[in-house]
């Protein structure tokens, strides 16, 4: 059996991290490696390893996430102006291969390194 994601782990509350939102779908934490003053990580419940890998069943999980996505940016108050990524292999920087979305705000993106 492959070993539980470090999401997983925090999941489960076997690792701590401070949970800004959950519901029964995902939670929503902050990056510990941010990349901008508001960067928050919303993270399915249910381990799928890219958004590559979502089936079609997932559609109803996927949709949850974007309207979640919302939430926690409304909840923070970053509504008006944030930046949501999604990072598909390694290639792309993904490190944990747990899906999850980025949230990203508080930044001058337009001087940002991302390139879009």
């Amino acid at each position: 059996m492959a070993e539980d994601s470090i999401f997983t782990k925090i999941i489960n509350r076997e690792i701590p991290s401070e949970i800004l939102y959950e519901d029964e779908y995902c939670i929503a934490i902050k990056d510990i490696a941010p990349k901008a003053p508001t960067h928050v990580l919303v993270i399915p419940r249910r381990e799928i390893p890219k958004l590559v890998d979502a089936k079609a069943e997932d559609q109803e999980l996927l949709g949850h996430l974007m309207l979640a996505t919302a939430k926690v940016a409304k909840q923070l108050g970053v509504d008006d102006a944030f930046r949501v990524i999604i990072n598909n292999g390694s290639g792309a920087g993904q490190t944990v291969f747990h899906l999850h979305i980025h949230i990203l705000a508080q930044k001058n993106f337009s001087e940002s390194n991302l390139g879009f």
